[in-house]
C-alpha cells in the first residue's frame, strides 16, 4: 500500500486538462501551473504551442505521443527525478482519456513521483449532462476497434450494460459506426453532440434508426455518442421475433445478418429463430 500527499513538497507531475474548443475554457491555476513548469511535454507539439501561445506562453515542448509513449514517458520521469517542473497535456480534454498519458502515470507512480490533475473540459461529460439520457450511472467506452469484427465483439460485451453507453467517434466513420451501434444494441434511444463548447455545438436527439439515416455531410468535428442503457424486453413473441428480423432486412441487412442482429440483441437462440423462417 502506497499513501502520498500530492503537495508534500516532493516530485510532482502535472496532468493539464485542455480545452476541447473554447479556449475560454483553459482555467487560470492550468495558466499557473504552465508559467511555473521547465518543460511541457505534449501529444502534440504544435497543438500545444498554438494553445500556449494564444495565452503567451513560452515553454520549451517536448513530444509524448501514442507512438513514443513509453521512450518518452521514461525521458520524463528521468527528468522530473533531476528536479525538472514539468506538465503533460494531451489534444484537448484529459489526458489518459482516449488519448496517451497513462503509462506516463504508471512510470510516475513506480517511481514515487506525485501526480496531480489540474481540472478541465471533458468531452464526454458535457456531453452526457446535456444528453438528456439517465446520467447517474454510465459506462464510458471511448473509441470502437476500427476493425469491424473487433467492434463487434467490443459492443456483444457490453449490450446488456443498463446503464447509459458513452462512445467517441470521427467524422469519416459515424454513420458506420452508427450502424453497427444500431445492428448490435438495437433501436434504442440515442443523442449525438458535436463541436462541443464551439459556435456549432450541436446534439442531435432520436432513436438510433432515425440517427443512421442522417447526412454525413452535416457531421462535422469529433463527436460523442450516448446511447440508453439495454432496458429492451427480453421475451419476445414469435411474431416480435419475425418484425425484429423483417426489421433489420429492411434497412438492408442480410437474413442471415439480421438473424445474428436479432440473437445477439435478445439473446434468443440462433437455430429457434431460423425454424421461424425455415432458414
Amino acid at each position: 500500500m502506497k499513501r502520498n500527499k500530492s503537495f508534500d513538497g516532493s516530485n510532482i507531475l502535472y496532468l493539464i486538462a485542455t480545452p476541447i474548443g473554447n479556449l475560454k475554457e483553459f482555467p487560470p491555476r492550468s495558466i499557473e501551473i504552465i508559467n511555473n513548469a521547465d518543460l511541457v511535454a505534449a501529444e502534440d507539439t504544435r497543438n500545444a504551442f498554438s494553445l500556449l501561445s494564444h495565452f503567451n506562453i513560452k515553454k520549451e515542448i517536448i513530444s509524448l505521443r501514442e507512438h513514443n509513449e513509453k521512450e518518452a514517458s521514461l525521458h520524463v520521469v528521468s527528468l522530473i527525478k533531476q528536479g525538472k517542473k514539468v506538465v503533460y497535456m494531451s489534444d484537448a480534454g484529459y489526458p489518459g482519456i482516449s488519448d496517451p498519458g497513462n503509462i506516463l502515470v504508471k512510470e510516475c507512480i513506480k517511481n514515487d513521483i506525485n501526480v496531480s490533475t489540474i481540472n478541465g473540459s471533458s468531452a464526454f461529460l458535457s456531453a452526457l449532462v446535456a444528453s438528456g439520457l439517465p446520467s447517474d450511472k454510465f459506462y464510458f467506452y471511448g473509441f470502437l476497434s476500427a476493425q469491424q469484427n473487433l467492434a463487434k465483439e467490443e459492443l456483444k460485451k457490453v449490450s446488456n450494460y443498463e446503464d447509459t453507453l458513452i462512445f467517441y467517434e470521427s467524422p469519416h466513420r459515424i454513420l458506420k459506426t452508427l450502424n453497427l451501434l444500431l445492428e448490435k444494441l438495437g433501436d434504442r434511444e440515442a443523442v449525438i453532440a458535436r463541436e462541443l463548447t464551439k459556435i456549432n455545438e450541436e446534439f442531435i436527439r432520436g432513436n438510433l434508426s432515425e440517427l443512421v439515416e442522417l447526412d454525413q455531410n452535416t457531421l462535422k468535428g469529433e463527436m460523442v455518442i450516448i446511447i440508453e442503457g439495454n432496458h429492451i424486453k427480453k421475451s419476445l413473441s414469435d411474431g416480435e421475433i419475425i418484425a425484429k428480423v423483417e426489421y433489420f432486412t429492411n434497412k438492408g441487412m442480410t437474413k442471415k445478418d439480421a438473424i445474428n442482429a436479432v440473437s445477439d440483441i435478445f439473446e434468443i437462440n440462433k437455430n429457434k429463430i431460423k425454424d421461424l423462417f425455415n432458414y
